[in-house]
């Protein structure tokens, strides 16, 4: 977490940045997998594919 915040330009991170960032992102993670997992049963399938992964990112995160 603190290479990512880092690379996006924070000088410093808080632990309790770094913390609430995995949280966030383990959140958004579950969320896209569980959507994802949706995709690939209703397209009749047991496997999660990329593109699922992809189609479910775009539904679940707006920036």
């Amino acid at each position: 977490m603190y290479r990512i915040m880092k690379k996006s330009g924070a000088e410093r991170v808080s632990d309790d940045a770094a913390d609430e960032l995995r949280k966030v992102l383990e959140e958004a993670a579950e969320r896209i997998a569980k959507q994802a997992a949706e995709f690939s049963i209703h397209a009749g399938r047991k496997t999660i594919k990329p593109e699922d992964i992809r189609l479910a990112s775009k539904n679940v995160i707006r920036l």
